[in-house]
């Protein structure tokens, strides 16, 4: 007899701002800013100092709402330590992120993948754009450049609503 087909999670949950976020596998959490665009247009991102935290995209819906959740962090902190999203490239498919909610209920989520992309070639639409169900992207930068003391790249990790 085959084993029972697991039900699928949910397909979306209510709104409800994200307070704070926790990667088990990766050793990382932090509470969680709340930011939208500069005046360029561009996202902003928290800031690098001491501890780090990560911000949601206000401009993408709550986590667990229908459509892709944006999540920012840094690798690096100006301090020289590991900012919230130091282990993301070390997430496989199957990883837990958890994301508190503002309601007291937490949204959970598997990593599906995780791709790095040049900036000068970023995938907007893939990584922004509309998904049948919720999903949640962790975004921070990648590809250091010790010439340049930049980061050419960033870094994103995929993942979808299982509960």
């Amino acid at each position: 007899m085959a084993a029972p087909v697991p039900a699928p999670g949910p397909v979306a949950l209510a709104a409800s701002a994200p307070v704070s976020v926790r990667i088990p596998s990766a050793g990382g959490s932090s509470e969680l800013l709340h930011l939208g665009l500069r005046a360029d247009g561009s996202l902003e991102v928290p800031p690098t100092h001491p501890g780090a935290p990560a911000s949601w995209y206000t401009g993408s819906p709550t986590p667990g709402e229908r459509g892709p959740a944006v999540l920012l962090g840094h690798v690096n902190a100006t301090d020289g330590g590991p900012g919230v999203f130091a282990g993301l490239r070390g997430l496989v498919p199957g990883d837990r992120i958890e994301v508190l909610r503002e309601d007291g209920s937490t949204a959970v989520f598997a990593v599906e993948r995780g791709e790095q992309y040049a900036k000068n070639a970023f995938p907007t639409h893939e990584v922004y754009g509309d998904t049948a169900g919720a999903e949640l992207r962790l975004i921070t930068c990648d590809g250091y450049d010790p010439a340049t003391g930049l980061f050419d790249d960033n870094y994103v990790v995929y993942a979808r609503l299982l509960a």
